[in-house]
């Protein structure tokens, strides 16, 4: 069977998560946690990042974006880029977006001011170390614009990247998820996002995120709820 290597709240791990669930393969889930940077995840991936996939025929792929390009075209059946050329460009655009931009701005910064900054420190026998809160009411002020953009395209489309499900729809539900975890969205200020986001959340797909968790941080109230 093949083996992704991942960490529950790494927004890219969700990401191929996603994306190997909705083309319906079969795969085993092996938990690291990639501050350590033990041998056995840097022996497949020398930068020590997770997500890593071992596919069936052995093959060991990294980066998330060169993980789920490899899915589409290995495994071609369900497709989650377009047909269209150019709106296989804005689902690129779109994925760069959230991987890059949002999660710089927001989502690795809430989840290392959350949880990884504790975690690292205590897996080097340090002090704990709280979280920023001038940082996170900074990074959660950020995160409006992104929304408010987000509403946008959702206004405007059946789905992110136009009329079909697509990456970047995964993409952005991965980082947005992340988020939703601790609690940080106003979803009474983005009703058409939340619209969004419930049907992600509704499709079998997501159905293995609930249950995640990570150490002394139980997830917000609504975070397993369809309709919140």
């Amino acid at each position: 069977m093949r083996v992704l290597h991942y960490y529950p709240l790494c927004p890219y791990s969700r990401k191929v998560r996603l994306c190997l669930a909705e083309k319906k393969l079969d795969f085993s889930q092996e938990i690291e946690n990639f501050w350590e940077k033990k041998p056995e995840l840097t022996n497949l991936n020398p930068l020590g990042h997770v997500p890593v996939l071992v596919d069936l025929n052995g093959s060991i792929l990294t980066d998330s974006t060169a993980i789920v390009e490899y899915l589409e075209e290995a495994y071609p059946d369900r497709k989650l880029y377009p047909e269209e050329l150019l709106a296989r460009a804005e689902t690129r655009r779109l994925m760069a977006w959230f991987d890059t931009r949002f999660a710089q701005e927001v989502s690795l910064v809430i989840l290392w001011e959350k949880v990884i900054k504790r975690m690292a420190a205590k897996s080097m026998g340090q002090s704990s170390v709280g979280p920023d809160s001038n940082l996170i009411r900074h990074t959660k002020t950020i995160m409006t614009n992104h929304l408010e953009y987000l509403a946008w395209l959702v206004d405007r489309r059946n789905w992110l990247a136009g009329d079909h499900f697509t990456l970047a729809d995964v993409t952005a539900a991965a980082h947005i998820s992340v988020v939703d975890y601790f609690g940080d969205i106003n979803w009474e200020k983005f009703e058409s996002v939340k619209n969004w986001f419930m049907r992600i959340k509704s499709r079998p797909s997501y159905r293995g995120f609930f249950t995640d968790r990570v150490p002394a941080i139980a997830p917000a109230s609504h975070y397993a709820e369809l309709d919140f």
